[in-house]
């Protein structure tokens, strides 16, 4: 059994930071009202853009008539329209850049989780659907108001969604990658780490790389303190006489590599799904060359 203290690790905890996907611990900045502003200016001008362009052409090359069944089907592909830019456009982009779009290349920034992960395909389309409420139909005043009000700068979409956006370009220093304790490999394939909290294996891991610039006192008392707030979240425990250091590492990287399949696995089927947004209804395939 890892031995341990009880205290409590809070002061360990820092919530701007992100973890990437190969456990290195980077300081982030949530993105300022202004950044995100430009970002969403950009972002927005080049779909309102797409959407007008769209509309010229539908009005150029669209049927003439104006019987009851030729009016019904311009209110539908109207209404396609507005669905494409306003919902499948940036929906498709914010999936396959992973938290990014055009705005946010421009001006450094991405969507991030608020324990500092990866998007996935529900928290893009949270924050797209709410994006229609708050941006296109009430020209964006709610979403400025709620990035100014909240602590990261959140707009309406990223509450509901459990994001935020980070400013990548914020200077910061990459710590050197976790390694598995060859000895604890076996036990971490098979224990279970579900229960294990993001902020306090973000802790952890902040902790475990910083450790050698320590003071051995320090070292040791927060090691035992975040052990003592991990075992009860891990089963089995770890071997006996396992050193607490190697035992976080054993929980971290196993968890690193358990969330990476995973990723892995939900990015291709979130691919898959956003790519069929591309089909055409009915089986109809996509026209040949003539």
């Amino acid at each position: 059994m890892v031995s341990a203290t009880a205290s409590s690790s809070e002061r360990m905890m820092t919530p701007d930071r992100l973890v990437t996907g190969e456990a290195v611990v980077v300081d982030i900045v949530p993105a300022t009202v202004g950044v995100r502003l430009l970002s969403a200016v950009i972002d927005y001008a080049i779909y309102a853009v797409g959407l007008l362009m769209s509309f010229i052409t539908w009005a150029t090359l669209g049927p003439g008539a104006s019987d009851e069944t030729s009016t019904a089907a311009a209110i539908t592909q109207i209404s396609l329209l507005l669905v494409l830019w306003t919902v499948a456009v940036p929906l498709t982009v914010e999936v396959l850049s992973r938290g990014r779009s055009a705005g946010r290349l421009v001006t450094g920034c991405r969507v991030v989780r608020d324990d500092g992960g990866a998007i996935r395909l529900r928290h893009s389309l949270v924050r797209t659907l709410v994006g229609v409420v708050e941006i296109w139909l009430t020209g964006a005043l709610p979403a400025l108001a709620a990035c100014i009000i909240t602590r990261r700068g959140k707009r309406l979409g990223d509450l509901l969604a459990g994001t935020y956006v980070v400013n990548e370009r914020a200077g910061s220093v990459d710590a050197p990658p976790l390694l598995m304790p060859p000895e604890l490999a076996q036990w971490a394939q098979e224990a279970d780490i579900r229960s294990l909290p993001g902020d306090l294996a973000l802790a952890s891991r902040t902790f475990l790389q910083r450790a050698s610039s320590m003071q051995p006192a320090a070292r040791a008392r927060l090691g035992s303190q975040l052990v003592e707030q991990v075992l009860p979240r891990v089963a089995p425990e770890p071997p006996a006489g396992t050193h607490p250091e190697r035992f976080l590492a054993a929980v971290l990287c196993e968890r690193r590599d358990r969330e990476l399949a995973l990723s892995l696995r939900d990015r291709q089927a979130e691919e898959r799904s956003v790519l069929s947004l591309d089909r055409l209804p009915h089986g109809i395939g996509a026209p040949g060359p003539s």
